[in-house]
């Protein structure tokens, strides 16, 4: 994580207090001790004096905005914002840091700005780039293929997503995840897929390619667990119809699904194109059940801070090129 350089000391009045922390609490001098991330919300909070309008304009979620500032009322041993009426005011303290903060990400902006131009051709920029498993396996490849044809010197570092994980959209670059999973920030659709029920292909429970409401209800369920702990949609659709699967393994991500399940007498629910990729290999057969499943919209995220970025804005443009391939394959899109 990137420290914040020390603004230019203020002189006279203008002068900001240095703020240090209680003998129990942690000692903050200056703001190189703060997280990015709580940085960044900070800096709404004190312009926007209300946690759901900093939200709003940091493109996130106000309980996001609230955990934040409850971190940052620990680390500056002050609450920052208190009521006033129907309306909340800054704290001395936080009207002093005002100026220190903007004086921050001022120099923020100026560093991570001192290449406005983007040339992929000759960049070395190094991305971050975090997604599912499941879009990891679709895109991985034509995306690598993009930047070895148009920026060679170029290179991205890849990660999965796990629910283990919080979502940092300060620490990469582009996150790409389920529409439901609910991450915060500006995002560009970019594939979808249908979800399918997937189960060994000697199930004998399995009655022309066709499960029951019944089957469904008394078969053990591989259950998948996204990112943030978001449950995948397909329970929520079996929840509406009255069936509570009887749960037998939780795995991280759509992938391990159809292993789970392969020589057992589960069943799981996966995007189409992980099915067909194992279906074979595995001895899975995609079952027909009586309920209709919800489409899977994978979608890219960044951070709002980051629109002026025409290296990201590059890679955004990237990744839909690369989506159009991956949804049209059968069509032979070009990258």
């Amino acid at each position: 994580m990137p420290t914040v350089s020390e603004p230019a000391a203020a002189t006279g009045e203008d002068r900001p207090r240095k703020l240090a922390g209680t003998a129990k609490g942690p000692r903050v001098n200056d703001l190189r001790d703060i997280d990015l991330n709580l940085l960044v919300v900070l800096d709404a909070v004190l312009t926007e004096r209300n946690l759901t309008r900093a939200a709003e304009t940091l493109g996130t979620t106000q309980p996001t905005v609230s955990v934040a500032v409850a971190k940052l009322r620990t680390l500056l041993d002050d609450q920052l914002l208190i009521r006033s009426g129907r309306v909340s005011e800054l704290t001395p303290k936080a009207v002093a840091l005002q100026p220190v903060v903007a004086a921050a990400m001022a120099q923020i902006d100026r560093t991570l700005n001192l290449r406005p131009q983007f040339d992929p051709a000759t960049s070395d920029r190094r991305f971050r780039l975090s997604a599912s498993d499941y879009a990891l396996s679709v895109m991985t490849a034509p995306l690598l293929e993009v930047l070895e044809r148009e920026a060679p010197r170029t290179s991205i570092e890849f990660s999965p997503l796990y629910e283990v994980e919080p979502i940092d959209l300060l620490r990469d670059d582009v996150v790409v995840a389920a529409q439901q999973v609910g991450v915060p920030g500006k995002h560009q659709a970019l594939f979808s897929d249908s979800m399918v029920c997937v189960v060994s292909a000697d199930n004998p429970r399995l009655v022309d390619g066709r499960l029951s409401m019944e089957d469904l209800a008394t078969l053990s369920y591989v259950r998948v667990s996204l990112a943030n702990g978001v449950s995948l949609y397909a329970d929520d659709v079996l929840a509406a119809s009255g069936i509570s699967p009887r749960v037998r393994r939780t795995v991280p991500g759509f992938l391990p699904v159809p292993f789970t399940v392969a020589g057992t007498e589960m069943f799981g629910f996966v995007p189409a194109r992980a099915a067909e990729l194992y279906a074979d290999e595995l001895g899975l057969a995609i079952a027909r059940i009586p309920l209709p499943l919800p489409v899977l919209v994978e979608s890219a995220y960044w951070h709002p801070s980051r629109n002026d970025d025409p290296a990201l804005r590059w890679l955004i443009s990237t990744l839909v090129r690369v989506a159009e391939k991956v949804e049209f394959a059968d069509e032979d899109a070009p990258a």
